[in-house]
């Protein structure tokens, strides 16, 4: 069964993040500031255009995640833009809590936070 583009491009992606996330989490911090100088600002403009397709219309709805023309539902952010938020504000709360708990010596990107 051939791989379709859509899987070829997602199998890319993941294995992209992966490898950053690897990269930040074992490499040496000269490396992991060049890495973050590098990706941050590519990571930063692919979430903005991710979320600018999932900007609300004037009825507070989602017009790409809208499933009916007439929806009655409520005005709410879509999951897409939910889960963005979440994951960024969860994180940065983790990582605020991770932080405090290291040792001194470990803190050392603190102000980057």
């Amino acid at each position: 069964m051939p791989t379709s583009v859509f899987s070829q491009l997602d199998k890319s992606l993941h294995e992209h993040l992966s490898d950053l996330m690897r990269l930040a989490a074992k490499a040496d911090d000269r490396t992991a500031i060049g890495l973050a100088r590098a990706e941050l600002p590519r990571m930063v403009t692919a979430l903005k255009a991710l979320l600018d397709e999932h900007q609300p219309d004037e009825n507070g709805r989602c017009p790409t995640c809208r499933t009916r023309r007439f929806s009655r539902r409520l005005p709410s952010p879509c999951r897409a833009y939910l889960a963005a938020h979440l994951c960024l504000t969860i994180t940065r709360e983790e990582q605020r809590t991770t932080r405090d708990e290291q040792p001194a010596g470990r803190r050392h990107l603190r102000s980057a936070g």
